[in-house]
């Protein structure tokens, strides 16, 4: 029946993605984070939704009125650039034949996330994929987070499998992504009952995220929960909420748990931290000894840790975007990819500077802020995880790319009429802007 559902609503979307491509958009990413086919039992668990979506939203750009040109911010030149660094580097990798079918995925990824900034130049647009993306993780969110309590955290949280957030530290990191998104939301609502529920929604969340048991997220939920309430407009009642809702999750956490939590600072006797910094230092080596182009995705292998590692034996995943990086892309790659997150806090900065003021640009600067604090526990949890090409945060990227073009265009039509009471419409979509 599952199998059935998913399929109906895919393929029952496709004229309505053919006559609106950006629908497209909203498909591609429900299916890439809730993962909804995923959830069946039949053939649509390794059906490819993803790409039958994709080709779908193609055609449909291809035939309609949508603009034909990508809006060049420094963000969106810098990721093609990226992208095409993933293609060199692929070409010369040490484990060719998993390396390109680790491309053949992050390709269509990047590919999904330049077609989100040529299709959703326009508020509405905007809020919806916002609702999507948010929404989809949420579904994890409040199922682990029901689940934590009615099992009184005794078991561990873990995403749909054969995903990019199957395991537990990667929903954790997941979700932790999506609070911010969430409390957004949270704040365009006008419906008393619909800020309570992303409220409740919110708080799930973070149960889920604790019941992940990962170290590392704990960690980046941290960093995240000061910034949420930095970068929130009203931080009084979020600060009190936090401080109500953090100690009665915590204390409501097994002994186990907090344990583990604890074994981060006997890092050195822990097996799991040590076999991260073999990991690392593998990475290092790698990059030192080929700095350019880093040895080429899927390169974290037994064959290529009995050359680089410390320990050789102890072979483990990177644990590490930026290690990750290091190794896969190299110092080139890990330059673009430090750049590309600096130059999107930095974009967000200057959204919030100058749409914060205007009512009609307020839920810019809104979004905006939430973005950064996405990125911010991205960047903290990241450090301990090797999620680098989660296409998540390059839809974050794109956001945020959409956001300056639309502010660009918006503060150009201002002063180009200042007496006329202005719109945020964009026109920008048509030609290039940096």
């Amino acid at each position: 029946m599952r199998d059935l559902i998913v399929l109906i609503v895919v393929m029952g979307a496709v004229p309505m993605m053919l006559a609106r491509p950006h629908i497209g958009i909203y498909m591609w990413s429900w299916i890439g984070y809730m993962n909804p086919h995923r959830l069946a039992w039949g053939f649509a668990s390794t059906f490819p939704f993803a790409f039958v979506i994709a080709i779908v939203t193609l055609v449909g750009y291809l035939f309609s009125k949508e603009p034909k040109r990508l809006p060049w911010t420094r963000e969106s030149t810098l990721l093609a650039i990226f992208v095409v660094w993933m293609f060199v580097t692929t070409l010369v990798a040490l484990n060719p034949d998993a390396a390109w079918q680790q491309w053949d995925k992050i390709w269509k990824i990047q590919l999904m996330t330049l077609f989100t900034i040529l299709l959703m130049l326009k508020k509405e647009r905007i809020q919806g994929l916002i609702w999507v993306m948010a929404g989809s993780l949420a579904f994890y969110g409040v199922k682990g987070g029901i689940f934590t309590v009615l099992t009184g955290g005794n078991y561990r949280v873990w995403g749909p499998p054969g995903t990019f957030i199957g395991g537990n530290n990667e929903i954790a990191l997941a979700l932790i992504m999506a609070i911010p998104l969430l409390r957004y939301l949270q704040i365009t609502v006008e419906k008393r009952w619909q800020k309570m529920g992303l409220g409740v929604i919110m708080v799930l969340c973070l149960i889920s995220v604790v019941g992940t048991y990962s170290r590392g997220a704990l960690l980046a939920l941290a960093a995240m929960g000061l910034f949420l309430v930095w970068k929130s407009r009203k931080r009084m009642p979020l600060l009190i909420g936090l401080l109500i809702i953090v100690p009665v999750v915590v204390l409501m956490m097994p002994s186990k748990w907090m344990e583990r939590m604890q074994s981060i600072d006997g890092f050195q006797e822990d097996a799991s931290a040590q076999g991260r910094l073999n990991s690392w230092a593998f990475a290092f080596n790698l990059a030192k000894d080929r700095p350019l182009t880093g040895g080429g995705f899927e390169t974290f292998t037994p064959r290529w840790f009995a050359v680089y590692a410390p320990n050789p034996q102890d072979v483990h995943d990177a644990h590490s975007i930026y290690f990750e990086v290091l190794g896969e892309q190299g110092f080139v790659g890990l330059s673009f990819f430090l750049l590309l997150g600096w130059m999107t806090w930095r974009s967000g900065a200057w959204i919030v500077k100058h749409a914060r003021e205007a009512p009609d640009t307020q839920w810019m600067a809104d979004l905006a802020r939430m973005l950064q604090v996405s990125i911010v526990g991205y960047a903290v949890g990241g450090a301990f995880l090797g999620l680098a090409y989660f296409d998540f945060y390059y839809h974050l990227i794109a956001v945020v790319v959409l956001l300056k073009v639309m502010l660009q265009d918006h503060l150009k039509e201002k002063e180009a009429a200042p007496d006329r009471a202005p719109t945020v419409v964009s026109r920008a979509a048509g030609r290039a802007l940096t």
